[in-house]
């Protein structure tokens, strides 16, 4: 198959990772792959490294950008249509709010016209909606109106939860017999692998955490809405109690200067750890040389993270948002209602302090996500939808 992608941008991100993982594997097994996308613009860091040498192509269009902006969407739009008239693929599978949008639109726009071209199916992954309880409602019906719209433009939708899929059609954004659930891929053998005690102890070492050191991971960005706030306020009161928990927050963002000055601020300093952006091939032994994997993000599709610490046998503790209850549970962590920062003191030191129990989360977390996360898994569900779209089987 003759098959185009399309993502916003190229940051560190979960969306960003699950589609080079599935232009990888997919161009490995025998298909004409090409990935198109907007400059890495930003503090989040970029994966342009993660794309060369591989069997897909990249093309990047300069004006494809974040924010709504008419002075880059309308030639992004027309930069899009003009290279899927030039490559003519099978499919069209979009990432993102704004490649989202536009790409739909470009690709529909080919099945309209009166030209001989090949007309590709529409394919929309669904990694996290634009609109969400914590924004203002005008912005909301904005943001549904146009899915809605961009719906009636596509052929399949894929999403990385079930939770995506009902927050959707719960919107009047697509019919049920259109979605499938995809869970987003993580490379595994990274997070399977276990580490050494030397470089364990190396990397404690690194941010001045002792070895015996209980460590609560945070991975996100330092943004609105990621809950770092939250794990601040619960740690004002864990630090008194559990003299030997140290919080690790790896990720940078605009609020990062603000947050540090809040920790120093609160005399927490030496309990709460700050390391900056980290390439992705550093996370994976970053998570096994912590303890406790600690999520606050109030809105997330299904966040990579939690996966990817339970694959390194390690207990998850996070809001219960959007697709979390679909990987962690009373068996491999603990979900807590959002903002609950009672329970996530609780949560946290029970966890804490009860090294058996961790142990025990984190090994049954590890049976859990094997299979369910692995790359071929997701890649496999993604295929079969593309051949039932090209053989008629998806009306």
């Amino acid at each position: 198959m003759k098959i185009v992608h399309i993502i916003t941008r190229l940051i560190l991100g979960g969306a960003q990772e699950n589609t080079l993982i599935t232009c990888k594997l997919l161009a490995e097994r025998g298909h004409d792959v090409t990935l198109i996308t907007g400059p890495a613009l930003g503090p989040e860091g970029e994966l342009f490294q993660q794309t060369r040498n591989q069997k897909y192509k990249t093309i990047v269009i300069d004006s494809l950008r974040r924010q709504i902006n008419p002075v880059h969407d309308i030639p992004a739009y027309r930069a899009i249509k003009k290279l899927l008239k030039e490559i003519q693929p099978d499919i069209v599978h979009t990432h993102s709010a704004k490649a989202g949008i536009l790409g739909r639109f470009a690709a529909h726009k080919l099945k309209t016209q009166n030209l001989k071209l090949k007309t590709p199916f529409i394919v929309h992954s669904i990694h996290g909606l634009a609109f969400h309880p914590y924004q203002n409602e005008l912005i909301n019906r904005f943001y549904i109106a146009v899915e809605k719209s961009a719906a009636k433009r596509t052929d399949f939708f894929i999403s990385v939860a079930d939770a995506m899929t009902n927050q959707a059609l719960a919107a009047g954004i697509g019919s049920p017999e259109k979605f499938v659930t995809a869970y987003s891929a993580i490379e595994e053998d990274d997070f399977l692998k276990p580490i050494s005690e030397n470089l364990k102890r190396t990397i404690r070492l690194k941010y001045g955490i002792a070895e015996d050191a209980v460590v609560l991971v945070t991975i996100a960005r330092l943004f609105m809405l990621k809950g770092h706030d939250y794990i601040i306020e619960s740690a004002k009161q864990l630090s008194k109690r559990c003299k030997n928990a140290i919080w690790l927050f790896i990720g940078d963002g605009n609020l990062s200067e603000y947050y540090k000055n809040q920790v120093h601020s609160l005399g927490l300093a030496d309990r709460i750890k700050f390391t900056g952006l980290l390439p992705p091939h550093q996370i994976p032994v970053m998570i096994a040389s912590s303890d406790i994997l600690v999520h606050c993000s109030l809105r997330e599709g299904l966040a990579r993270t939690l996966p990817q610490a339970l694959a390194s046998s390690k207990p998850a503790v996070s809001f219960d948002v959007d697709g979390a209850r679909e990987v962690v549970n009373e068996n491999t962590g603990r979900l807590i209602e959002p903002k609950n920062v009672e329970q996530l003191i609780k949560a946290c030191a029970e966890l804490i302090e009860n090294a058996e129990l961790r142990n025990k989360l984190g090994k049954t977390g590890r049976e859990s996500v094997k299979e369910k996360f692995a790359p071929n898994t997701m890649v496999d569900t993604i295929e079969a939808v593309y051949r039932r779209l090209l053989e008629g089987k998806i009306l």
